[in-house]
């Protein structure tokens, strides 16, 4: 009885101390099953087998979560597990299975992401570059169309002043034409009264010439009368030299009348020639003066659309400059998105996976594909 006592408590207490064991978690303790015989080795023996399959067990599970914690995926349980310890390597297994497709899929995204991210960020540093000079182009022109838009002004000020002195300039043609024609009349009048002192100055000579004939009549007679005739004889010879000069007088005066008269008739005639040139004159000028109108009006509707034109090259410099801004910020968050891609890249990378199989490149390219477009 004693022996069986002491058998009693001792596999008691070597339950008892792998229960413990076991609760603590430490399944690396064995029974000494050569202190028992019979059933009680048996018991000893199958606590022992079944503290080494725990532990077993969770040894195989603990180093896959071991290789997980350092990254390497690859890892799976192995052997021949039972139960509910079966159903835990499973469950393992499609957990590391699920991680390595997601860690993966994540790599293959960070590197579509990263690449695309570069070629954005390209893309917009060469928009960017093009946008800048755009920006300058655009304002070098609306610097030359500010100063071609001050030419026109100018242009259109002088048109309008020129076209002021054309109108002035007409009205003194005018004027000019009614004195020409003023003068033709006063010529005109100056050529009848000089034809008509002519035929005057004829009468005078044939005033003249009679007076002569009666005075050498007078003459005769006065000889006839002798002595008492003498004084009579003095009187008439000075009264037919008076009357000889006065037809010398007469004779001369009517030469230079004539040609008076003729150089009238040329200075009428070149008066009329100059009254005609300044009716052309007048016309000419009227159709300048109308001319000067038509360009003062053209250069006031094109200097103002050159200003509108002005006016919309400096609204698209402005547009560009913001563009430029925004191209700008753009560049800036693409290369902090390429700056993320790559820090995820890094990240993900610490994971070992396994060779991709072709279906997974051609995700992944799939994948690269939609983030560029």
């Amino acid at each position: 009885m004693r022996t069986t006592k002491r058998s009693l408590q001792a596999i008691n207490q070597a339950i008892t101390e792998l229960a413990q064991a076991a609760a603590s978690g430490d399944f690396s303790r064995r029974g000494d099953a050569e202190r028992f015989q019979y059933d009680f080795r048996g018991m000893v023996v199958g606590l022992n087998r079944l503290m080494e399959l725990t532990e077993g067990n969770l040894s195989a599970l603990s180093a896959l979560l071991r290789a997980v914690a350092q990254g390497d995926l690859t890892a799976r349980m192995h052997g021949e597990f039972h139960g509910v310890f079966a159903q835990m390597r499973d469950d393992a297994n499609a957990t590391v299975e699920q991680l390595t497709g997601i860690v993966g899929r994540i790599q293959q995204a960070t590197t579509a992401i990263n690449s695309a991210a570069s070629e954005i960020a390209a893309g917009n540093d060469d928009l960017s570059r093009r946008t800048e000079q755009q920006a300058a182009n655009l304002e070098e022109t609306a610097a030359s169309m500010e100063e071609l838009t001050s030419t026109v002004k100018q242009n259109a000020e002088h048109a309008h002043q020129a076209n002021r002195l054309a109108q002035d300039t007409a009205g003194v043609a005018s004027r000019g034409g009614a004195v020409v024609e003023q003068v033709v009349d006063t010529m005109s009048g100056i050529a009848e009264a000089s034809k008509k002192m002519a035929e005057i100055i004829g009468v005078i000579d044939g005033i003249a010439f009679q007076t002569n004939i009666l005075a050498l009549n007078a003459a005769v007679e006065a000889a006839r009368a002798g002595e008492q005739g003498r004084g009579f004889a003095v009187v008439a010879s000075e009264v037919r030299a008076l009357a000889q000069r006065s037809a010398t007088a007469a004779h001369e005066i009517k030469g230079l009348i004539d040609a008076s008269v003729g150089k009238i008739d040329d200075g009428t005639a070149l008066v009329n020639g100059a009254g005609d040139t300044m009716r052309e004159v007048v016309a000419s000028v009227r159709r300048v003066t109308d001319i000067m109108s038509e360009i003062a009006a053209a250069s006031q509707e094109q200097s103002a659309g050159i200003e509108q034109v002005s006016k919309t090259i400096v609204q698209m410099d402005e547009a560009t400059q913001q563009n430029a801004a925004l191209v700008e910020e753009a560049t800036a968050a693409a290369r902090a998105m390429e700056d993320q891609a790559e820090e995820l890249q890094r990240a993900v990378a610490l994971f070992k996976l396994a060779a991709p199989s072709s279906g997974g490149l051609a995700a992944a390219g799939r994948a690269r594909l939609e983030l560029v477009s």
